[in-house]
């Protein structure tokens, strides 16, 4: 193609891409998508769902914000679940089965329609940097793109080998080239990088299996949505629908058996993979070998859609020989007879350290580039879309010339994802859980509109009509706090203030409602207006506590580091800090305070020398 100008370029039509295209688009930039194929914009690699635990908190977030995954998933998913319903409401969390083949193409028509989106399809090989900024981006059909900001989201193809047995394939996903030209560049550009290795299970002919009789033997469990499926949007206008049954089942000694006799055919066991893979979601065969004191493990069967042929096997990632994989299917009960449409491999592929980035996802190295998913060190769809979020609006915001966004840990799981990550860096792929939030009855999916939706209003990513519905929904909500307070209901004979008797634990919001007092719970289809009321007053000490512990780090955490301050020539500081400090240049003192490594009389050091500073420079004539 011909050269040609956009303010920003995405390189790559995955979840990270989709969503800094959308957001930048929006935000008033012309945007240039790169990305080989349009059949593989918003394609689902791996597992055929958005959410889970802490994930689910991510895609809220999203959504709060103007993205476009909660959207998605409410209208191609075909189950939904609310996780972690027995536990408190920090850690609730939907989950929903996709349609892949339907998602993938309500993206591809949302991307087009997008304003200021330009789809190419063609490859990015090259990066063009002019005085230390991004100026464009080189294509391999020959082009060469001018632009200000680039946006790197190339997900597991950076130099990417794929793994079954003895084959090993250069792509970066599956009968998909990789892109060893663009890894060259970043290692030409000195990006500190390394190496990560991710997985895949096997696909099932649906047709092989027999559900009904599994099911009568005890081999599989039925796994049916909830009643009133929990949207993941707050602009979605009528509920989810569970169009679909998945299944659930365990592995056996015999399937452990066959791991065992093969494990030398292994690439993870043999020294062919030299990536570090996930801890948390470990491949069959780190399941069997590293862990021989369970016996067993379990497993998901899920339609990857409602026309589709394939199920995947959730819980079942391996890359052994695909000859060992089919005996490992049918070594488990009700899979006798399956067959294997395609085996499981791993991929390896270059990351950049993301201590390389400032909290706004720039590059420390090279202006104007940005970069958000799995290039970063990340797993997972939603940890992907919620970098790319930040990455596209801050692009938009550099060129015109406006501050970055940069969300607190107190302030979303996006900001405690992206603050993990540039001050920590990885060692592995990360994973977002909840046990990574201090503050995670802040924090709750509930509530995530009234966080963040003023923010996004404020960048422009929130329409007139859907801020109005916001402002209705936060209205009925301060409502229904003030009725709690001037209310009263009878509780074994007494009658107590209403927000009183919400804070033992038999009385729900619904015993209030049906009391007598008129709270209004209808609360569109979020159906969560009664937990945020529940949440809200019966930990109402536990969430004073924790505003106060977010405002008094805020405010320790806030005092900015002087860019041009040299830490070498900070007294006291030891050379391994001051060394830890130079490789990230934090942004402040709460950003040092996280630091691997920083000591609390490392920071004190730190702090004094910065407040001497200041107080020299307010003294100075003519200061």
């Amino acid at each position: 193609m011909a050269d040609s100008r956009f303010d920003v370029v995405v390189v790559g039509g995955g979840h990270a891409g989709i969503e800094a295209a959308v957001a930048a688009g929006r935000l008033g930039c012309s945007v240039a998508l790169v990305t080989p194929s349009r059949e593989t914009i918003g394609h689902m690699p791996c597992n055929p769902a958005i959410g889970g635990t802490a994930k689910g908190h991510l895609v809220r977030e999203i959504d709060a914000l103007g993205g476009v995954m909660g959207r998605a998933i409410d209208a191609t998913g075909i189950q939904f679940k609310l996780l972690n319903r027995s536990r408190g409401p920090a850690v609730w969390s939907p989950r929903a089965q996709a349609d892949k083949r339907l998602y993938a193409r309500w993206i591809t028509d949302l991307v087009e329609r997008s304003p200021g989106v330009t789809m190419l399809l063609d490859r990015v090989v090259g990066l063009e940097v002019l005085s230390s900024a991004v100026s464009g981006v080189t294509l391999e059909g020959g082009g060469h793109v001018r632009c200000s900001c680039v946006v790197i989201t190339t997900g597991t193809f950076l130099n990417g080998l794929t793994h079954v047995g003895q084959r090993t394939q250069p792509e970066g996903r599956y009968g998909e080239q990789p892109s060893n030209a663009l890894a060259q560049r970043l290692h030409a550009a000195g990006f500190t990088m390394g190496r990560l290795k991710t997985g895949t299970p096997p696909r099932l002919d649906r047709a092989s299996i027999d559900f009904g009789q599994a099911v009568s033997d005890g081999g599989f469990a039925e796994e049916r949505g909830d009643e009133r499926p929990v949207p993941f949007s707050f602009d979605t206008s009528s509920r989810p629908v569970n169009r679909t049954l998945c299944w659930s089942l365990y592995t056996t000694s015999a399937t452990h058996d066959v791991v065992r006799q093969n494990i030398g055919s292994s690439p993870l066991y043999n020294g062919r993979i030299q990536g570090v893979g996930p801890r948390y979601c470990p491949s069959l065969e780190d399941k069997v070998m590293r862990f021989p004191h369970h016996e067993r493990h379990q497993l998901h069967l899920e339609p990857e859609g409602l026309d589709s042929d394939l199920i995947y096997v959730n819980g079942l990632s391996m890359s052994l020989p695909a000859e060992v994989q089919c005996a490992v299917v049918r070594s488990l009960p009700g899979l006798e007879e399956a067959q294997v449409v395609r085996p499981g491999y791993a991929v390896e592929y270059d990351f950049v350290q993301p201590t390389e980035l400032t909290l706004g996802l720039e590059s420390r190295r090279v202006a104007g580039l940005f970069l958000a998913g799995q290039i970063n060190g990340t797993s997972g769809y939603e940890e992907a879309a919620a970098q790319g979020l930040v990455a596209g609006i801050n692009a938009a915001r550099r060129v015109a010339a406006l501050p970055p966004l940069v969300l607190g840990r107190g302030d979303a799981y996006i900001g405690i994802l992206i603050d993990d990550l540039v001050t920590q860096g990885c060692l592995e792929p990360y994973r977002m859980f909840t046990s990574r939030a201090e503050h995670r009855l802040l924090l709750r999916i509930d509530n995530a509109d009234f966080r963040l939706t003023p923010i996004g209003r404020g960048l422009g990513l929130i329409p007139d009509e859907r801020w109005v519905r916001f402002e209705e929904r936060r209205d009925r909500h301060a409502r229904n706090h003030r009725l709690l307070r001037s209310s009263s209901v009878l509780v074994g004979g007494t009658r107590v203030p209403a927000a009183q008797a919400l804070k033992r634990p038999d009385v729900r919001v619904s015993t209030i409602a049906d009391s007598g007092v008129p709270l209004e719970l209808e609360d569109g289809l979020d159906g969560l207006a009664a937990l945020s009321l529940e949440a809200e007053v019966k930990y109402e000490g536990y969430l004073r506590r924790e505003q106060t512990e977010v405002k008094n780090l805020l405010r320790m955490g806030k005092r900015p580091i002087p860019e041009d301050l040299s830490f070498d020539g900070v007294p006291g500081l030891s050379l391994e800090v001051a060394q830890r400090l130079c490789e990230r240049r934090p942004a402040t003192i709460g950003h040092a305070s996280r630091i691997p490594g920083m000591t609390p009389a490392a920071l004190a050091i730190l702090n004094a020398h910065i407040k001497r500073r200041a107080q020299v420079s307010d003294s100075e004539p003519g200061a």
